[in-house]
């Protein structure tokens, strides 16, 4: 058992992109985690293939160092708000906090976000300012900005009184001053052995451990993730679960583990303030307490903020559903929905009049999206629907949900951003320069009025911006949004998409397909260039005859097809559309896929639109 004076439980915050996971990596280097002759990928702790791929951190992990004889537990947060739930969590397992901002962005929403749960449980800090070899780093400003930080979200003196280092986290150096260039993490390590204090003493006698992540051993099975709060732990010894609802269950702890750098060590016993693993309690749950069998004191539950998005998963019943999955039922989608429920404290999964449609409820369209891909990596089929917020009734008015929406942006690109966030009902409520040609505009939009204008303010800003948002609040509703100007191409039947019928179409917009692709009627298969929806047969094959006539033999050429993934279609489908995913595909298509109905659905949607205006 680990002295609790000797730990120090720490959590590494900060917005998406300043530098938590790579400041991870050479903190477990340098503490000589790593073996001289070992291989070590970038971003060790975006153990995940999703988090490779798109560079962000998705799920919070811990490791542990050893500095001078301190075990030192790290956790590696994310830092895009939509996994807010998962630094939540982080952060009732440890006692301290290290405050990540960008020499150059400053404190961006998510620090704020982070800064004030952080401050709320009365975590210390060490304010760690990052990447100051940028050419257009301003540490001196965005300190500044910092504490302006503090002082708006209520700290107090303590808390205030934090020590500041500037690092280059790509370099693994640190520094107390700007001025003396460091040489390597050790000033970061004693700010947190000196400033970040020891877990506090428990009154309590008897074992206390609440569970906040879960985990899986092929070996041993769910392992529960948690930190002792008070007792002692031992392996093979009996325990209660307090479950929600104080249902109390026994059980007993197979196997401990502790963390050793990126490990799983088996240990002997847990005390105070160690984070640990148990295995051997099976159907634990993100929130229950382990405790003494005899006397268990249940700890207080974790709470997350309210998810503010909601899509409605269903099962695949278009023409080619269960060619390219292996999980194709109801039953299957349904037990994925809530397992995913189970381990993610942010995520709700609701049954719906159908039985074979579910609810799924989280913090914004990019958290979805996430559970879609990994379920689809998986071998899952399904369809998702259009992103909706979640609304509320308050004193009988709707309300929904509002995002605080930050955009850095080059100068010459601020009246066009204005002028597409009008139409979205955004209201701009801050306008600052940065400096060196760049200017952050500061905007309140409903959360519904940012759906698809992720994509569309990259291209408007030609690839310079840097847009983040965060939830702020609920307000009446706002009205009726417009989502995307232009309708779609449709194919009305089924069968292998043609050069030839490409050729013609191209002319009337933009295609999602190329060649050779298999469609079917009611199948997206591009944006038309006006508002109204166009049926198209994109399998019509050249008549060939061996007459010859002047423009008969035009050289087909096809513009290369706008490459739709996941997260741009989920933005782009209106309310009458769907994304079919499966394991090979992604494929858009109308809900109704008959011509016919949707003609008729359109048409009596008219007819009650006079008659209101008429009443």
């Amino acid at each position: 058992m680990i002295p609790r004076e000797n730990i120090r439980n720490v959590a590494i915050v900060a917005h998406v992109d300043h530098g938590k996971t790579t400041l991870v990596d050479h903190l477990l280097r340098q503490a000589g985690t790593f073996r001289s002759n070992e291989h070590v990928a970038e971003r060790v702790m975006d153990s995940n293939d999703l988090e490779r791929e798109k560079g962000i951190t998705i799920l919070a992990k811990n490791t542990a160092v050893n500095y001078k004889g301190m075990q030192i537990n790290i956790i590696d947060t994310p830092g895009h708000a939509d996994f807010g739930g998962e630094v939540e969590r982080g952060l009732r397992l440890v006692d301290g906090v290290i405050l990540l901002v960008d020499a150059a962005e400053g404190p961006l929403p998510q620090t704020r976000f982070v800064l004030s749960k952080a401050l709320a449980m009365g975590l210390k800090t060490v304010l760690v300012i990052n990447k100051i070899d940028r050419q257009d780093a301003r540490a001196p400003e965005v300190l500044d900005q910092v504490y302006s930080l503090y002082i708006d979200l209520g700290a107090d003196d303590k808390q205030l009184e934090m020590p500041v280092l500037y690092t280059i986290a790509r370099q693994g150096q640190a520094s107390t001053s700007l001025e003396v260039p460091g040489k390597t993490l050790e000033p970061l390590y004693d700010a947190i052995i000196n400033h970040i204090p020891p877990p506090p003493a428990s009154t309590e006698t008897t074992p206390q451990l609440l569970v906040a992540n879960l985990d899986y051993d092929d070996y041993v099975g769910r392992l529960a993730v948690g930190r002792v709060q008070a007792g002692r732990f031992t392996p093979n010894m009996p325990v209660s679960v307090v479950r929600e609802g104080g249902k109390v269950e026994q059980g007993k702890i197979v196997k401990l583990y502790g963390f050793s750098g990126l490990k799983r060590a088996e240990i002997l016993d847990a005390g105070p303030g160690e984070i640990v693993s148990i295995a051997g309690i099976e159907d634990v749950s993100i929130g229950d307490t382990i405790g003494d069998p005899e006397n268990p004191v249940a700890l207080p539950r974790i709470t997350v903020d309210e998810p503010t998005m909601m899509m409605i998963f269903k099962v695949n019943d278009g023409p080619l559903a269960g060619k390219e999955g292996k999980f194709v039922t109801s039953r299957n989608l349904r037990e994925r929905l809530y397992r995913e429920a189970y381990r993610n404290v942010a995520v709700r999964v609701e049954d719906t009049e159908t039985p074979d449609a579910f609810r799924v409820v989280g913090r914004g369209e990019l958290a979805l999206a996430v559970i879609i891909e990994n379920m689809r990596r998986e071998g899952y089929e399904l369809t998702a629907s259009n992103p909706e917020p979640i609304t509320k009734t308050v004193d009988g008015v709707l309300h929904e949900p509002m995002e605080l929406v930050f955009c850095d942006v080059p100068e010459n690109s601020v009246g066009i951003v204005t002028e597409r966030l009008g139409p979205r009902k955004g209201r701009m409520t801050d306008m600052a320069s940065l400096g060196s040609g760049r200017t952050r505009l500061q905007y309140r939009i409903p959360a519904r009025g940012l759906i698809g204008f992720r994509s569309e303010f990259l291209t408007i800003t030609r690839g310079e911006g840097i847009m983040s948002s965060q939830f702020d609040g609920y307000e009446p509703w706002f009205g009726y949004i417009q989502k995307r100007q232009n309708g779609a191409i449709v194919s009305d039947r089924l069968g292998d998409t043609v050069p030839y019928a490409l050729f013609s179409i191209q002319e009337r917009g933009y295609l999602f397909v190329s060649e050779g692709t298999t469609v079917y009627e009611g199948m997206i298969i591009g944006e038309h260039s006006h508002p109204s929806e166009l049926n198209v047969n994109c399998c019509r094959e050249k008549k060939l005859t061996n007459i010859r006539a002047a423009g008969r033999d035009e050289n087909v050429i096809l513009v290369p097809p706008r490459e739709m993934g996941l997260e741009k279609a989920l933005e782009w489908i209106a309310d009458d559309e769907l994304v079919e995913v499966t394991p090979k595909s992604v494929r858009m298509r109308k809900k109704s896929l008959s011509s016919g109905d949707r003609y008729r659905a359109e048409r009596d949607r008219k007819r009650e639109e006079r008659a209101a205006d008429a009443e």
